[in-house]
């Protein structure tokens, strides 16, 4: 009777290789490679982000002493040292990982494409904010923060239908975030939630002539001039719905079109809100729960830096710190992926967990994923003797 491949194994097969292989390639990354390829580096990391290790000596401890005898069947071919581990994140471009994570990425997108997000819309709707990684200023001198701290921000535009990072941008964490709309290729039709911390208003103009869409939360001194005002139901929470011009010297200039500015009162909260956007055909509500769909944005970031290894990492170098970033991304994807084609109702943090103590085992993937426990029945519970009659 044949015996289940390892379920680590049985999660790289959702990996596009060739896809892998191309992207080593347009980069020249086994150039003078002998052993340990990019694939094993790459395997290597994955292992490392599914199961919580801590350093290369934790890695190479793990999979070349405790899971000597399983490497072969769990896909690699080299020879597992953690100078080698170190070498490959030192000088392997970090491009070559970057780039197979858009790939997934774009995998990922085309599955959760017909998903919902709370909020019934055809069009897409993309939620955009930048998260601060820490780090040590003696230790990652190449990024430079403040005086005392070192740091990199990564920037990223999270698609809502699926929670999928369409665009991931790593840079100085001294850089402002709104920079990134320069980077951005926008989706015409598409809805694009931002935070006061992207209020350019030339950056804004741009995605209007791009025929896309915005939803910016208002500053407290924007200067406008009201030029209409449509009627409103109160006691849906939203308090006006206007037509205004900018009237400040420089956001006339920068933003010469018409906006729509609603206000909204959260009912939880009790919070007042003020919105702009570009977007006059959509009912003021619909806008506000658009915005409020920009969380998603604020819990990838908070589940990733929880869940992933991207506040510790395995080398000092910017190619080293940036290598081990998209891999993680592609970890996020992956799993994203697998949740999806193998139809699992579990939450990926459930998934990781599930993996995290799993991946050497030898069954079936979807065996191993979704298995709900043992049933439970009331009726063994009269069969038990009582401790205290």
């Amino acid at each position: 009777m044949a015996t289940e491949r390892i379920v680590f194994a049985q999660l790289m097969d959702h990996l596009p290789l060739k896809a892998f292989h191309r992207c080593v390639n347009r980069y020249k990354g086994e150039r003078n490679v002998r052993s340990f390829s990019c694939l094993d580096q790459f395997f290597c990391l994955t292992f490392a982000q599914l199961t919580y290790r801590e350093s290369l000596r934790d890695i190479e401890a793990c999979l070349r002493f405790a899971a000597g005898p399983k490497l072969y069947h769990m896909g690699f071919r080299g020879r597992i040292t953690r100078s080698a581990m170190a070498d490959a994140n030192e000088n392997r471009d970090w491009r070559i990982y970057s780039d197979f994570a858009m790939v997934l990425i774009s995998e990922a997108r085309k599955l959760y494409a017909g998903d919902s997000f709370g909020v019934n819309l055809k069009n897409a709707a993309y939620a955009l904010d930048a998260t601060i990684i820490d780090l040590c200023l003696s230790v990652f001198p190449w990024a430079p923060f403040r005086s005392t701290k070192a740091g990199v921000k990564a920037s990223v535009l999270l698609d809502l239908r699926g929670n999928i990072p369409a665009f991931v941008h790593i840079c100085p964490a001294n850089q402002h975030e709104v920079k990134v709309l320069d980077l951005l290729v926008f989706e015409a039709g598409a809805f694009y939630m931002v935070d006061r911390g992207y209020a350019d208003f030339a950056r804004l103009y741009r995605i209007d002539q791009g025929q896309a869409f915005f939803v910016i939360r208002a500053k407290k001194n924007l200067a406008f001039e009201r030029r209409e005002s449509r009627l409103v139901n109160k006691k849906t929470g939203v308090q006006f719905d206007q037509t205004i011009l900018l009237t400040g010297p420089q956001s006339a200039l920068d933003y010469p079109e018409p906006l729509r500015r609603i206000g909204f009162i959260d009912a939880k909260t009790g919070k007042r809100l003020r919105f702009l956007t570009n977007n006059f055909d959509l009912s003021p509500l619909t806008i506000a729960r658009l915005y409020k769909q920009r969380w998603q944005v604020e819990l990838f970031f908070k589940w990733t830096k929880q869940h992933l290894r991207i506040k510790a990492f395995y080398g000092t170098s910017e190619n080293a710190v940036k290598t081990q970033i998209w891999t993680a991304v592609s970890v996020y994807v992956l799993v994203a992926i697998v949740k999806k084609r193998l139809g699992l109702d579990k939450s990926l943090n459930t998934i990781l967990q599930i993996l995290s103590i799993s991946l050497l085992e030898k069954e079936a993937i979807l065996s191993v994923l979704s298995y709900d426990g043992f049933p439970f029945d009331e009726g063994d519970l009269e069969k038990q003797l009582s401790l205290f009659d």
